[in-house]
């Protein structure tokens, strides 16, 4: 009897509350295109904006007055205590990510830069390259960490007994974790994207007839491993020194990355907006 008069103060059930079904549907898309074995930053792009739609159910949800006093009784407390520490935790894979592709975009530019003052015979641009190369792989290190911490996340299990707006931000928590690890792969590159790096190289080099950024067009869809595959080619000992073909495929590449990167920053940017909106909130209903 204790049992049913928890359960019945608590929420209305899944199938009563009209926000409930919106939620589910969006959650639905967001796992089908996690589960998307290809990936392109228009992809990842479309995944962070569809999460910001499912925070958006969340927090019109945790605006009822029956969920702010679900959450504030005595015994949903631990349940509490857990969402609250996940939110950190998603703060800081979010900042982890904005952070990288802040350093990127600033290598990228400084990069594009050096390129376009540089007049012939000038400036050798092999040092600077690989100064480039060089931060990305440190950016790729710390990304790679954070994909590694994110095997650590403690899983919240669903309780039936559990007021409903705690399981939402548990499944809110599961899929934001998802799409940005989904994010950091695809920034960071696979793990064997310098031996991929190298076969474009070879193939272009090999290859007199066809233009070498057709090559990484129809080898690569991610900006970030087609900037470094070209950059490769330009600093290869293997080509001449003189090939502007190459440098203006390597410029058109880092063009690409930038605005790709551009692309997706708004969407971090918003999300970590979003995630300390949503922590705010949830103090805020704690408080009173």
């Amino acid at each position: 009897m204790a049992a049913y008069h928890t359960r019945s103060n608590s929420l209305p059930s899944r199938q009563q509350h009209p926000l409930i079904p919106e939620f589910d549907q969006q959650l639905c898309r967001l796992r089908s295109s996690g589960a998307a074995s290809s990936s392109s930053s228009s992809s990842v792009a479309s995944k962070l904006s569809g999460l910001q739609d499912l925070h958006d159910y969340l927090d019109r949800f945790l605006l009822l007055p029956l969920n702010q006093r679900a959450l504030s009784r005595e015994q949903n407390e631990k349940c509490v205590d857990e969402i609250l520490e996940g939110s950190l935790r998603l703060l800081e894979v979010c900042n982890t990510a904005k952070d990288a592709l802040l350093q990127i975009k600033e290598s990228t530019q400084e990069l594009q830069s050096i390129m376009r003052r540089r007049r012939s015979g000038e400036m050798n641009l092999s040092s600077e390259i690989k100064k480039y190369l060089g931060s990305r792989k440190v950016v790729k290190k710390a990304l790679f960490k954070a994909m590694e911490n994110r095997c650590n996340f403690r899983s919240l299990n669903k309780d039936q007994e559990t007021v409903e707006v705690v399981n939402m931000m548990r499944e809110v928590e599961s899929i934001t974790l998802t799409i940005f690890e989904s994010l950091i792969s695809f920034m960071s590159g696979p793990k064997s994207s310098k031996s991929s790096g190298w076969s474009l190289v070879s193939k272009i080099i090999n290859t007199k007839r066809v233009a070498c950024e057709d090559i990484i067009i129809s080898n690569e869809s991610n900006e970030f491993v087609s900037a470094d595959a070209a950059l490769n080619m330009l600093i290869s000992q293997k080509l001449k020194k003189s090939d502007i073909m190459i440098e203006d495929t390597a410029q058109k590449e880092l063009q690409k990355l930038e605005l790709c990167i551009q692309d997706l920053e708004e969407g971090v940017e918003s999300h970590y907006r979003r995630l300390i909106k949503t922590r705010v909130s949830l103090l805020n209903i704690l408080s009173h």
